[in-house]
């Protein structure tokens, strides 16, 4: 049933390929020379040999693949993800900066998820790269995160889809004067920040 909703996904998104009506040089590389970037990287092999627990959520591969090469492109110094699940989609960001400072929060509960993350955005001071992973306090860690990410800043949503509260958030979030650009790849939702760019939001097919 996955793999068909997939396909069904990809046959509505067609249009959406490959950057097809992308006018922003910059928006048109990040589709067509990161996203769909299909050339090996040197750690690929060694990731997918690391084993991780499949009962915990976690990511496809592909997808694992796509958040290490956004950061080897935005080259973030600090990350902070909530919502580790599996912890393979931390491992394939890290590895892609070996230098990155990050912190990783999994499955507490809320209270305490909101004053470790607190901790960790007063040690780092601003956040250039956001995972919101698999946890239910998805807007919490938005609007908590929020005042220390930047212009240049990137936010990754996770799992759009898997509810429709999820799925309505991510709609808000599309819609927030706070955003500037948005990426739907239906697994992820990619969220920039920069003030100076007309707002904008993109339907990517990747299946």
């Amino acid at each position: 049933m996955i793999f068909v909703r997939r396909i069904w996904n990809w046959c509505k998104r067609f249009r959406h390929r490959c950057g097809y009506g992308v006018h922003s040089p910059s928006d048109f590389f990040l589709i067509t020379s990161v996203v769909y970037e299909k050339l090996p990287y040197y750690a690929y092999s060694q990731l997918k040999e690391t084993s991780f627990p499949k009962a915990l959520p976690h990511y496809r591969e592909k997808v694992n693949r796509l958040l290490f090469r956004l950061v080897n492109h935005y080259q973030p110094k600090t990350l902070i993800e909530v919502g580790k699940g599996n912890g393979s989609a931390m491992k394939y960001m890290c590895a892609a900066r070996p230098t990155l400072s990050s912190t990783s929060l999994e499955g507490m509960e809320m209270e305490q998820t909101l004053h470790q993350l607190k901790a960790a955005l007063e040690k780092m001071n601003r956040v250039d790269f956001l995972h919101i992973g698999a946890t239910p306090y998805y807007i919490e860690t938005f609007e908590a995160t929020y005042p220390y990410l930047h212009e240049q800043s990137c936010m990754v949503v996770g799992h759009l889809y898997d509810s429709d509260a999820r799925a309505a958030w991510w709609k808000f979030l599309q819609h927030d004067e706070r955003v500037r650009l948005t990426f739907d790849l239906y697994d992820i939702g990619i969220v920039l920040f920069d003030k100076n760019r007309y707002k904008q939001n993109y339907v990517v097919n990747f299946l």
